[in-house]
């Protein structure tokens, strides 16, 4: 423990309190400013939203309703409050890193850093998926039940209500982006040394039967979002076993070098006074 951690430690409980409130209103701003951002461009990020519904539908097939007088608008604030979160994420977590930094010794500081910049990183992948594969799935099955109208037989057809599908996009997004954190995590407990990469391995099976109940938790209950989930946590999970033997291999070959390190010098003994 260095002298700078030392003198960190020391700063009196009203300094912390100032320094936590200047923190929140910072992240708070950014929130505030993000939410006023998104609820201007409403529309258009609807529409953004939208586009694996039309890419799969057409234009001309693609025709969304809401049935409230105010569905539409309270939908916009849905997605205002939604995207401020998404958006300002990075924000809250340099806020967030900046408070607690001073109470950390430097090299947690140094080993907490990566899994901040990892998180968000994960969660945009999990969205991701979302966008480009998991939704044009649903909305490909979910055309294909609609029924032609006959002579005997009545038009089943699909009409998405814009409420109703910002619940269904926001709800993917969430499931997606908190699963993918599982490398996080695992790596996180390998390196504080809860777990190992044998452990991993070892109940690799079990894991297969977790993360189907995560699947069918988190999202929707139908087997396509469910199977979409669950595939990636699988290839997460075998990551994660990767990942942790790496930290393992690091933590071990630095443990060797500091055995191999000669000991420090000790000090010289103090001069004695002949007079005395």
């Amino acid at each position: 423990m260095s002298a700078e951690d030392i003198e960190a430690s020391k700063a009196p409980l009203m300094d912390h309190l100032i320094e936590l409130r200047s923190r929140l209103i910072k992240a708070l701003l950014a929130f505030g400013i993000a939410f006023i951002f998104c609820f201007f461009f409403a529309k258009q990020i609807y529409n953004v939203l939208v586009w694996p519904f039309v890419w799969i539908a057409g234009p001309e097939n693609s025709k969304f309703i809401y049935t409230a007088l105010l569905e539409y608008f309270l939908t916009q604030l849905k997605l205002a409050l939604f995207g401020a979160g998404f958006i300002s994420f990075p924000v809250v977590a340099a806020q967030i890193y900046m408070f607690v930094a001073p109470g950390l010794y430097k090299h947690e500081r140094g080993a907490f850093l990566p899994y901040l910049i990892a998180t968000p990183f994960f969660f945009v992948l999990g969205s991701m998926l979302v966008y480009f594969v998991v939704l044009p799935m649903l909305v490909r099955f979910s055309l294909g039940m609609q029924q032609a109208g006959g002579t005997e037989t009545a038009q089943i057809q699909l009409l998405p209500k814009v409420g109703e599908y910002l619940s269904l996009m926001m709800s993917l997004i969430f499931a997606f982006g908190v699963a993918f954190q599982l490398p996080v995590i695992l790596t996180l407990l390998g390196r504080i040394g809860i777990i190992t990469a044998k452990q991993l391995r070892e109940k690799r099976r079990y894991f297969i039967v977790v993360a189907f109940i995560i699947a069918a938790v988190l999202t929707p209950p139908d087997v396509i979002s469910q199977a979409s989930l669950a595939i990636p946590l699988l290839a997460l999970y075998e990551g994660s076993i990767i990942a942790v033997a790496m930290v393992e291999k690091k933590a071990a070959a630095a443990k060797a070098t500091a055995a191999a390190a000669p000991p420090p010098a000790a000090p010289p003994p103090p001069e004695t006074n002949p007079a005395e």
